[in-house]
């Protein structure tokens, strides 16, 4: 999948389950995911530019790895990398 945001094209990569994220969220897209949806698109911005994800119960999450992140937390709400 490609999106167009003002004149600049992002190819959405699919997050397999052991896919090891940017360090930083920088980037205002994400890889596309399984479960939850990208907050860049959803108007939602994290906290600081380590966030990997806002949780479902409003936990934030900051795992390195795709697998399992907001797993004791009812799951991602929100993705930022």
């Amino acid at each position: 999948m490609t999106v167009a945001l003002t004149g600049v094209l992002f190819s959405a990569q699919t997050a397999s389950a052991s896919t090891s994220l940017p360090s930083k969220n920088t980037a205002h897209h994400c890889v596309r995911h399984t479960t939850g949806v990208c907050g860049w698109t959803h108007h939602q911005k994290p906290r600081d530019t380590y966030e990997t994800a806002k949780c479902k119960d409003a936990a934030l999450s900051y795992s390195r790895h795709s697998q399992g992140t907001c797993s004791h937390h009812h799951g991602v709400r929100y993705w930022f990398k």
